[in-house]
């Protein structure tokens, strides 16, 4: 949660995960119209669940209890959340099929990104990993087939556009677009 290296398959993470699988087959297997019984289910695993949201079908999480979501807020179909870190969606939210959020990622230099003196007796990972959190704000719209980056902070009203990868903060009121994804003009004036 401090944006440090850690061994992402020590035991605490690998039971953290294991949990959240089990809780996404169940979750996926419950009928789309029994809304009351999956908002339980997010209100179980979540860090937080505001009321009147909706998580669609196929949803993929990392741990779930990084995840902290407002009211009034649609997760459409195969969304992943992958929350090393913590995940924090505003209030009117509305997120569209196939987005990826992910907070976990690897350092770019090789050196840094591999375990010195790794062995596979070792018992230690061999990739190293950090984490950093992701805040979308009230009353954005997340198109279809974004991936939102580590670190990145979309601000209030924002609309980001089908298939864009958000590699840096988003101001609050634009439209933003592209890969990388870039700010295309002003709304909500």
């Amino acid at each position: 949660m401090a944006g440090e290296l850690y061994d992402c398959h020590a035991p605490e993470f690998l039971k953290g995960k294991a949990r959240a699988s089990a809780w996404c087959a169940r979750y996926n297997a419950i009928p789309y119209e029994r809304r009351s019984e999956r908002y339980s289910m997010l209100a179980e695993l979540f860090g937080a669940v505001g009321s009147n949201v909706s998580v669609g079908d196929g949803f993929t999480c990392g741990f779930g209890t990084n995840i902290y979501i407002g009211s009034n807020v649609s997760i459409n179909l195969n969304c992943t959340f992958i929350d090393c870190n913590r995940i924090t969606i505003g209030n009117d939210v509305l997120i569209a099929p196939c987005v990826h959020l992910t907070t976990a990622t690897h350092p770019v230099e090789l050196a840094e990104r591999l375990t010195h003196n790794w062995s596979p007796d070792s018992g230690e990972y061999r990739w190293r990993t950090y984490a950093l959190p992701i805040k979308i704000g009230n009353g954005c719209w997340i198109g279809a087939n974004v991936v939102v980056l580590p670190g990145v902070t979309i601000g209030d009203g924002t609309v980001i556009g089908a298939g864009s990868v958000v590699t840096k903060d988003i101001p609050a009121n634009v439209v933003a677009t592209g890969n990388p994804c870039r700010v295309i003009r002003e709304i909500n004036r």
